[in-house]
């Protein structure tokens, strides 16, 4: 059994809970056998790993997977080419105890970007909270947690970090 198969057979269990969970049930059941850099990239590097779970009847997986110069995971080589080099974001890690980056400093711009697999948003200065938006506190998807309230304006590239993590944390 392949590693996809058995996330598939998982999902078809109980996809919620697993796909909120994913990136917990991948630190705690993913052994990474072996990792090499092939290829390495002003903000990130591209890895080869060899991945094993564990789980009788599952196979060794190769893994190609990217992740920043201090060794936070952005996920696979299309999404680090994109998030890395496309958009000239500088990802990083909402919290130091999650697995995967999903906010990201792009200087040009002068914004902070917030994003899942579902979408992505950069906040300026200036940039006005406003009904409806997915961090706003009282939509359907926005966390008390980090939600921001309806009218709060980013002031400060501080503020626009605080958006974009509410951003992410809403499409997660």
């Amino acid at each position: 059994m392949r590693i996809e198969q058995l996330f598939e057979d998982l999902l078809l269990e109980d996809e919620w809970q697993i796909i909120n969970n994913m990136p917990k049930l991948l630190a705690e059941s993913i052994n990474i056998k072996n990792s090499k850099i092939i290829k390495e990239r002003p903000l990130y590097d591209v890895k080869e790993e060899i991945w094993n779970n564990d789980i009788p009847g599952v196979k060794d997986q190769t893994i190609v997977a990217c992740y920043t110069k201090s060794g936070e995971y952005i996920g696979d080589e299309k999404t680090a080419k994109y998030i890395c080099d496309k958009k000239g974001i500088i990802p990083e890690k909402r919290d130091a105890s999650h697995c995967v980056c999903s906010i990201g400093f792009q200087p040009d711009e002068q914004k902070w970007y917030g994003w899942s697999h579902r979408a992505m948003f950069g906040f300026g200065i200036g940039y006005k909270v406003k009904k409806g938006d997915s961090m706003a506190k009282g939509q359907e998807f926005s966390r008390d947690s980090s939600a921001v309230d309806v009218g709060f304006e980013a002031k400060t590239l501080e503020d626009c970090k605080k958006l974009a993590y509410a951003f992410a944390d809403s499409v997660s």
